[in-house]
């Protein structure tokens, strides 16, 4: 077994090290306070092949591996869980599906801007009364003459406001889950209202809508893979979806380890470091160990992916222990700088409330535990 970074990947994660440290995480702070969207560090992405960085060169994307892919979240977590979370949605979950799914015209004209980073995407799956039971999903889209209309409304859309493209997993015939398909929506198409950005406990620079849909009308060759296969080639996004989601709270919960490596060394109590006091010492050594040990998960399920083995319980794996582990470091981070801890002025306060989405989005804890469960029974 080799556990060493290639040398393309160790180049490429010191340039998206020294992008974050200068771009994204000085402004970190500043976009929690303001809900502002960080369009100043995502604009800069685009020439630098991050916003494309796993696609295939032949539609523009920079054509890394999927390792390298949740380094780019990683990194990104570590510096702005806004910017990471708009990049992870953008890349694991609107481009994804064009890029495994999509025929050569759609990646044309769609993939190919995304890619450069010149428009941003968004996929949409949830409804009001629909989240993990995808099955129950309302939204339709009918036949009509040479296109589809498409009438219903979606829930907790990441970058609705912001993207060029949605997807959209919508009901195309009757039954269960063989009626329903991806279709491919440029977010400028009549008929689209995008409700104001959710009010949120963290990821304040992340922009999250609802969005209703009256009577929007896209050709019929706008359907992204195959017609009734939706449901199928959503679960394959999620499963790399989830290493996105990964790495993301692996990188927040560096972050945070960070700070509180930073912070023991700089706070003083019975005339010493607190550093020197065995019970942080203790906190320390747990968080390094689990930030370590998700590190590994996470690592392993992108490489499974790159090479093409099936990564459906790695990446549950992955996503339910980095998630928790993360949860768990933050909380500690948060513990070692005591009351400073709990205010907005030390950024371990921010990296707390932003991490708890994570154990939420792309399937929650429990929905993992059993995706895990099923896999090792073999229950289906």
């Amino acid at each position: 077994m080799d556990f060493q970074l290639s040398d393309e990947q160790r180049l490429t994660q010191q340039m998206i090290h020294d992008f974050v440290e200068n771009e994204v995480k000085p402004l970190a702070a500043h976009t929690d306070r303001t809900h502002e969207f960080p369009w100043n560090s995502i604009r800069k992405m685009g020439p630098l092949g991050l916003l494309g960085l796993n696609i295939p060169e032949e539609w523009a994307g920079a054509g890394a591996d999927h390792v390298s892919a949740a380094i780019l979240i990683e990194e990104l977590g570590r510096g702005c869980g806004s910017t990471a979370l708009t990049v992870a949605a953008h890349l694991g979950l609107a481009c994804a599906p064009l890029a495994l799914f999509g025929n050569d015209a759609l990646k044309e004209r769609y993939l190919k801007p995304m890619a450069r980073g010149e428009m941003l995407g968004a996929l949409s799956l949830t409804e009001p009364g629909t989240g993990s039971d995808l099955r129950a999903i309302r939204t339709a889209a009918r036949r009509e003459g040479d296109a589809w209309v498409i009438n219903g409304g979606k829930m907790w859309m990441t970058n609705a406001s912001v993207a060029g493209v949605m997807i959209l997993l919508a009901r195309t015939g009757e039954g269960g889950s063989g009626a329903l398909s991806h279709i491919l929506v440029p977010a400028d198409t009549p008929g689209i209202e995008i409700a104001p950005a959710e009010r949120k406990m963290g990821l304040h620079g992340c922009k999250t809508h609802a969005v209703s849909f009256d009577n929007v009308r896209v050709p019929l060759d706008h359907v992204v893979g195959e017609e009734g296969r939706g449901l199928q080639q959503t679960l394959t996004v999620l499963d790399g979806g989830r290493i996105g989601i990964a790495a993301l709270s692996l990188g927040l919960a560096q972050a945070a380890f960070e700070e509180s490596i930073k912070y023991s060394h700089e706070r003083q109590t019975f005339g010493v470091p607190i550093a020197q006091h065995q019970a942080i010492q203790f906190k320390i050594a747990d968080m390094a160990t689990q930030i370590h040990a998700a590190r590994l998960m996470v690592y392993q399920a992108a490489w499974l992916r790159d090479q093409g083995q099936p990564i459906t319980q790695a990446a549950a794996q992955a996503k339910l222990f980095a998630t928790e582990m993360a949860e768990k470091v933050c909380f500690e981070a948060i513990q070692i700088h005591g009351g400073y801890g709990y205010s907005a002025e030390f950024p371990v306060e921010r990296i707390y409330r932003d991490n708890r989405l994570m154990l939420i989005g792309e399937g929650t804890s429990e929905i993992n535990r059993m995706v895990i469960a099923r896999n090792v029974l073999g229950v289906r």
